[in-house]
This record gives structure tokens, sequence and C-alpha cells, in this order.
């Protein structure tokens, strides 16, 4: 039996990753090696380890690094703490194979330790391009660290080739986030709007926004306008979740969680776990903000998404998302356009069946050995295809 581990970090990854955690753990070929970090162990962002043990998850290893503040420096130490004490669990509890999602600072030092112990990395969602967040170069390390490559489209897994990276290891799957909605039930409008504090009575709106970490002074001026703008939108309720915990995401959270303390059309809520987050962004007048979920999962929902500022600038876009500048008024702007559009969904990343997809390369590429001797494609073209059908 294969020891497959998976490593996740943060509320919103772990909703990705959940058909795959899924698929591993079903399967009495493999092992599954379940690794909780980050925010999850954090009683400021939730706690939402216990989310997945809820879900029926069994927990191999609970890592705790996260530094209290979300500094440049804290930032780092966060780092060094990952890879000290992955490297100590890689040590004692070797996996055949890691896996890792995105783009995320302490999913590179996680890499470090695991190419230190020489464990072979599966990486998910690399060729993607987010020029707006440091997460942009932590992505393409993180594809050049890894030995097996899952991209959501043909153009990323194209852009992995031209990397560098031989054919037969880069795969297009689609979204595992796709093949997440398209297999939940999700509660019904008047459930979701309960559970919340959602009043009946007006339509609302999701709201997420994340730091834009390859700017530097912008998070009180970005946070300012985007208040701005729901405090004159009385005519909406406005849903906001937390900000992760890059660089400036605790000025974000505490400006966002003052607005709705003291505004009737707004709540600010530190975590509601997947089932309850995608119901509600299911029903919501429209996604705002500049989350990746906005790009990948609500156009799957049919719901259209303002997409603020160049966090996300890079990414596919379906047609159902606005991008605008993160300005009081391109924001407003940019609302009323999408509020007229007709919802339907957009499958840019699979047909939802990306979990089944990944299990058989990864049992294929387990039995026929792996060789960590990595060559270099010095050039690529259009003769390359290895899509799994």
């Amino acid at each position: 039996m294969k020891k497959i581990a998976i490593v996740s970090a943060t509320r919103a990854e772990y909703g990705i990753l959940v058909p795959l955690i899924r698929a591993v753990h079903e399967d009495s070929a493999l092992e599954l090696r379940l690794i909780v970090t980050g925010t999850h162990l954090s009683m400021q962002y939730g706690y939402t380890v216990e989310e997945i043990e809820k879900d029926g998850f069994p927990v191999a290893h609970r890592i705790p690094i996260l530094e209290d503040g979300n500094t440049p420096y804290d930032i780092s130490l966060t780092m060094a703490n990952a890879i000290k004490k992955f490297a100590g669990c890689f040590r004692d509890d070797r996996p055949d194979l890691l896996v890792l999602l995105g783009d995320r600072t302490e999913m590179l030092a996680i890499a470090c330790a695991a190419m230190n112990e020489r464990i072979p990395i599966a990486h998910i969602h690399g060729g993607e391009i987010t020029e707006g967040a440091v997460d942009d170069c932590v992505r393409h390390a993180l594809t050049k660290m890894s030995y097996l490559h899952f991209a959501a489209a043909e153009a990323y897994r194209r852009r992995i080739i031209q990397m560098g990276e031989a054919p037969e290891r880069v795969y297009n799957v689609g979204s595992l986030g796709t093949e997440n909605i398209m297999r939940l039930s999700l509660m019904q409008e008047e459930e979701i709007r309960k559970i919340t504090g959602i009043p009946s009575n007006l339509p609302y709106v999701v709201v997420t926004y994340h730091p834009v970490t390859l700017e530097e002074d912008t998070v009180k001026k970005q946070a300012d306008a985007l208040c701005g703008v729901m405090a004159e939108r009385k005519d909406l309720f406005f849903l906001i979740t937390m900000a992760n915990a890059d660089v400036g995401g605790r000025m974000i959270n505490q400006a966002m969680s003052e607005y709705a303390e003291e505004h009737e059309n707004a709540r600010f809520v530190r975590n509601l776990g997947m089932f309850r987050y995608l119901s509600a962004v299911k029903h919501a007048l429209l996604v705002l903000g500049n989350s990746s979920s906005g790009v990948l999962e609500a156009p799957v929902l049919g719901t259209p998404t303002v997409n603020i500022g160049d966090r996300q600038k890079g990414r596919l876009m379906a047609d159902t998302v606005v991008c605008c500048a993160c300005e009081k008024q391109e924001i407003d702007s940019a609302m009323r356009k999408v509020e007229k559009m007709e919802k339907h969904p957009v499958l840019l990343f699979g047909d939802g069946n990306t979990s089944g997809k990944m299990i058989f390369i990864i049992k294929e590429t387990l039995q026929k050995g792996i060789d960590l001797k990595k060559g270099f494609l010095d050039c690529c073209g259009d003769s390359f295809s290895n899509v799994i059908e």
C-alpha cells in the first residue's frame, strides 16, 4: 500500500482538496496521510481542523507553524517553522508521494523539506498566473520542485511544459473545485440565509478580499474603498468572509469586522466551511473581491463575480467575471454591470471527474517507479498531448 500525504493549511485550500482526499481515503491500494497545518490550527482563523474531522477524514499529523502576526518577518518565521517541523514529520513518517496545492508560501517551505528527504511531489494548479501576488513566483518555484503536475486547463498545462517539465509528467485534469461543486447537493436559499443571518428581504453579496502581496501600503486604501461601496449600497446585504494570513490580512479583517459592527447591511464571518460557503455563493447576487474562488468556483455555480484589482490578473476568466480597479467608483460600476447578468454556469476547468483522473495517474506513476533525476525540456510545440480520457 502506497502512502499519499496531502497537506492542507487553509479552509479554502481544504475545500478544493476534498474530492481528492476522499478518493485517496477510499482507495484500497492507497493509504491517506492527511497533514493539517497553518490556519487550520489557529483559533483566530476558526480552528477549522474540526471541520476536517467532522467530514470523517483521519488526520495523520497536526503541525502548528503559524506565527502570531502577518508581517513579512512573521511570514518568513512561519516558513522556517514549516521547514523544521515538516522535516521531522517526513523523516519519521515518509510518504511515497506528497500532494501540494497552489501557491502559498508555507507550501514552498514544505516542498523544501520534502525535496531534502527526496520525496516526490505532485503539484496541483501549476501553470497559472496571478500577477498581483507573491503567489505567482511561489507557484512557479513549486512547479520546478515537483515531479507530477496536475493543471486545471490546457493553457496552464502548456505553460508548465514551457518551464521545462517533461510532457509525460504534466496532465490537464481540470479543477477539483469544479468537481466538488458538481457533486455537492447544496443548501436551499432560505436555509443558508437563516444559518448565516442574511435577511430575507435583501439580495446579498459574498465578499472576500485578500491582500495584494506585491503592492506596498495599499491595504488600508483598498479596504476603505470596498467599505465605501458597501456603505452606499443599502439595497444589498454583504456577507464578508475573512482574509487569509498573508501580509496585510489582519488589517483587512479589522476593517471589515469594524464595518460589519457599525452597519446593518453586513455580517463578518470567520469561517463558513466549504459547504456553507459554496451554498452562499450559489444563491448570491454576485461575488465581490479578489479571491480565486470568484474565478474558479463561482462561475461553475453560475454566480457572476466582480474581481477587484490585480491579485488574480493573468488567470483564465469566464464571461461571468468582470474585472475592475480597486477604486470606489469602478467597483460600484462593475457591480451594477454584473447585477444585470443572467445567471448561467460556465465550465472552464474540467468535466467534474478530476479526482478520478488524478488517482489513476498517481497509481500508474507509482507502479512504474519514480526517478527524481528530471531532465529539462528546452522547447515545446503543439505535438505534446497526454490528456487522460
